[in-house]
């Protein structure tokens, strides 16, 4: 879920900082969420009850923290919604789950604070962070080199490009080669989208072939449903999203999964937060409790063994 932004001026009396923070909403995996909210705190921390065994503090993170959030003992982590498995209400209730939120709260606990997921747009999430309502974002963002600009961040996970078809693949389509003169659906804004489709449309002019014939979806189950009813050939998209979808729907498959590459905790430049993050991911990577998180959604093989710090895709 990678998105790309259009190009924008800065208006008088609007902070740089927030002007790019708003162009650099882009290039990596994310998904537009519905409507903003706000989420119970820590509705699913780990720790007893929950499966997660709950992790120790760590102090050596602890004692890097900003002197903001070691008075507040709070972190207001931005997250957005609607894809699971990687972040999701639970049915009927306005309690956030998923690989994103679960990551996060186990950053809180090695960390000893109280994580506060807010609920958010994806669009707005770094323009949130720039304007200090967000500490920080673990939402499945790429690092890029633009991103990287306003903000730090550490590898926590792998996600991929996966392509969902009708069971039984009666178009034929084995990999993104074939996606040529296909109907297929797309998240608005993705990085498939703006990036990945625009070179594989390339690779089929040039072999006299016709261009991929693309349909925009706000979220994945409404490309899902399009795909179900006909409507399209394939849908590409996040392999997490794709392959928690065809265990959940017994009309689709994915085809193939490719291209796989770390996302990030994202957090402010100016926050002074990324060795204490980094730091409280090192030790949450190596620990039981990240393995049973990722166990819990299927995504044992998205782990990461390094928490690196501005490595960008």
């Amino acid at each position: 879920m990678k998105c790309i932004p259009g190009s924008q001026r800065a208006r008088p009396g609007v902070p740089a900082l927030v002007v790019t923070a708003a162009l650099l909403l882009s290039v990596t995996a994310c998904s537009p969420a519905g409507n903003a909210s706000t989420s119970n705190p820590s509705g699913d921390a780990a720790g007893p009850g929950t499966g997660v065994p709950a992790l120790e503090v760590n102090q050596a993170a602890v004692d890097l923290l900003p002197e903001s959030i070691k008075a507040s003992k709070v972190l207001r982590v931005a997250i957005p919604t609607n894809e699971p498995p990687t972040q999701f209400y639970r049915e009927g209730t306005q309690e956030m789950t998923g690989t994103n939120p679960d990551v996060a709260r186990l950053i809180g606990e090695a960390l000893g604070v109280e994580v506060d997921i807010q609920v958010a747009n994806f669009d707005s999430i770094i323009p949130g962070l720039a304007a200090d309502r967000y500490d920080m974002t673990v939402s499945s963002m790429t690092p890029t080199e633009k991103r990287m600009e306003v903000l730090d961040f550490v590898d926590y996970l792998q996600v991929g490009n996966a392509i969902a078809v009708p069971k039984g693949n009666p178009a034929g389509i084995k990999d993104e080669n074939a996606l040529c003169g296909k109907k297929v659906g797309l998240l608005t804004g993705s990085y498939q989208l703006t990036v990945n489709v625009p070179l594989y449309d390339e690779a089929c002019v040039a072999a006299g072939k016709d261009s991929i014939q693309k349909s925009e979806f706000q979220d994945t189950r409404q490309a899902i449903s399009a795909l179900t009813s006909g409507r399209l050939e394939a849908v590409l998209a996040d392999s997490p999203i794709l392959d928690y979808a065809a265990t959940q729907n017994p009309q689709i498959e994915v085809a193939t999964s490719f291209e796989f590459a770390p996302v990030g905790v994202g957090v402010p430049k100016d926050s002074g937060l990324v060795k204490a993050v980094s730091a409280a991911l090192d030790a949450v990577i190596k620990s039981e409790s990240y393995v049973k998180v990722l166990g819990k959604y299927g995504l044992e093989s998205s782990a990461v063994t390094d928490a690196r710090v501005n490595f960008a895709q």
